[in-house]
C-alpha cells in the first residue's frame, strides 16, 4: 500500500470517527490527489480552525479558485459549519477531510470528475 493510499484510509476513518460520515472513496481520493504534496507535510496537511490567515487561504485558494464559488458571507458560514462538524476541540483537522466536507457542503463534486 502506498503512502497516499495509507493517508486516504486514515482520512476515511477520520470522516467516520469524527464526523459520522461514510466517505465517498472516489471523491476522497480525488480531493487527496488535488491537495498534492501538501498532504505529506505535517504543517500543511492540517487546517487550523482558529488561524484567521489560514482560513482566509482556504476560502481564497480552495473555495473561490478551485471550486469556483463567489466570495460572500456564505463561504465563511460554510467554513464555520465544517469546523463545527469536524469538532472545534479536534486539533488535527486534516486538510483533505476539510476540503472534502466543503466540497460536499457546496455540492461541487463535479469539480473532481
Amino acid at each position: 500500500m502506498s503512502k497516499r493510499d495509507e493517508l486516504i484510509t486514515k482520512y476515511a476513518a477520520d470522516l467516520k470517527d469524527k464526523c459520522g460520515l461514510t466517505a465517498d472513496m472516489d471523491l476522497l481520493t480525488k480531493v487527496t490527489i488535488g491537495c498534492g504534496p501538501s498532504i505529506y507535510n505535517a504543517d500543511s496537511s492540517t487546517v487550523s480552525g482558529t488561524d484567521e490567515k489560514e482560513l482566509a487561504t482556504v476560502k481564497n485558494n480552495f473555495l473561490i479558485k478551485k471550486l469556483g464559488l463567489k466570495d460572500g458571507p456564505d463561504l465563511d458560514t460554510a467554513i464555520a459549519a465544517v469546523i463545527d462538524q469536524y469538532g472545534k476541540s479536534n486539533k488535527n483537522k486534516y486538510r483533505v477531510v476539510f476540503y472534502y466536507l466543503l466540497t460536499k457542503h457546496f455540492n461541487k463534486e463535479a469539480v473532481y470528475k
